[in-house]
């Protein structure tokens, strides 16, 4: 898996162990960056570990266990590593449709089906499909402190009852939670929505909130944008003046939901 959770992902792990598989192995590559980009390798990893386990987390919710591991960036040889060290009957694809790699750009689903002798199932990410679909509304969610709060959760909810959406969330540092507290928490809320049949995606994200929201402002659709804080001067986003910076900066739709409380400010 080289991108973050989506519902078809527990869905179909689902029924492979319903019809009696014995465990689960994720693995996920390192993200390589594209040209000219310089990144932080520590990060790169940081974030492949932070796929695994939302994605440990949100199969969990579905009282489903498995194991996980980052392997190399380059997805040919991450594959390679994952079926020498799990031995799978089954390798479960989740990637882009026409995913490539290497110099002579080969197609990553039928390299993998030629390479291997197991069954190699594709499960597709539906991001370039999803861009150009004039009906569904593609909605920033950034949430930390307040990413699992039942009211934030029940407003999501509500939302896409009334019309198709999206979610993508990104948690930025916040407070002194953790980057696993903050996974456990994200991949509750995914797992809530996937029972309702929301579409829904997300990660945590290692820089600070106005930069993880411009980052994903570049890298992803977004039609508008939902900051959930704590209540008032529980808030240090709002303290910050957060939400106004994101209005100057974009001229995307921006709402702000108060969801929570804590005892801890951030």
């Amino acid at each position: 898996m080289n991108q973050a959770p989506s519902p078809h992902q527990p869905e179909t792990i689902r029924e492979r162990v319903e019809a009696g598989a014995e465990g689960v192995a994720l693995v996920a590559p390192q993200n390589q960056p594209m040209a000219g980009q310089i990144v932080d390798r520590d990060e790169v990893r940081e974030a492949a570990q932070s796929r695994v386990e939302v994605t440990q987390a949100v199969l969990r919710d579905f009282g489903i266990e498995a194991v996980g591991a980052v392997m190399d960036p380059d997805p040919a040889l991450a594959l390679d590593d994952a079926v020498r060290a799990f031995a799978p009957r089954e390798v479960l694809l989740s990637c882009l449709y026409d995913t490539r790699f290497g110099l002579t750009r080969k197609d990553l689903v039928e390299w993998a089906k030629q390479r291997f002798e197991v069954p190699v199932t594709h499960i597709p990410v539906r991001i370039e499909d999803d861009a150009v679909r004039w009906d569904v509304t593609h909605a920033l969610v950034v949430a930390t402190q307040t990413v699992a709060s039942p009211d934030l959760i029940a407003h999501l909810k509500r939302r896409a009852a009334e019309r198709p959406h999206r979610y993508t969330f990104i948690s930025p540092p916040s407070g002194q939670l953790t980057r696993e507290e903050v996974c456990d928490r994200l991949a509750h809320t995914l797992a809530e929505l996937y029972r309702s049949d929301v579409d829904a995606t997300g990660q945590p994200m290692s820089p600070a909130p106005l930069a993880a929201i411009q980052n994903a402002i570049e890298h992803y659709r977004v039609d508008e944008i939902l900051i959930s804080t704590l209540a008032g001067e529980q808030s240090k986003w709002l303290r910050e003046g957060l939400i106004d910076q994101v209005r100057s900066m974009t001229d995307k739709p921006v709402e702000h939901i108060e969801a929570g409380r804590a005892e801890v400010p951030a």
